[in-house]
């Protein structure tokens, strides 16, 4: 699993792309359709017609990393289909990969701590 922090940006890409799309071909729809740069470090997620598979695909400073993952007799929770990408959190790409529904995860709001004397 690509492990992903608190300050690393995810984003979905919200249309399904073709699952025969390598490494090199998701890299090429990330800067072409998605206009992002697919090597800024950046973790990509794309799905599957069927939204029971998701690959995940980034640039971790020294090459490509490509994950696939098909969910066994289930679907994977998907935002509704549309152009684009959205943001995820690193938790709530974690429920995704779990199977679990990323979209009932919000952040709380935690204030700056009170300086202690």
């Amino acid at each position: 699993m690509i492990a992903a922090s608190a300050g690393v940006k995810i984003m979905v890409a919200t249309r399904p792309v073709d699952f025969r799309k390598g490494a090199d071909g998701l890299a090429a729809l990330v800067r072409e359709q998605l206009h992002h740069d697919p090597f800024a470090g950046t973790i990509f997620v794309f799905r599957s017609k069927r939204a029971d598979r998701l690959k995940i695909f980034a640039w971790d400073g020294s090459g490509l990393v490509l994950l696939w993952k098909r969910l066994e007799h289930s679907a994977f929770r998907w935002p509704p289909i549309s152009d684009g990408v959205m943001r995820l959190s690193a938790s709530q790409l974690a429920a995704l990969m779990d199977g679990l529904d990323w979209s009932r995860l919000h952040a709380r709001d935690i204030g700056q701590p009170s300086a202690t004397s």
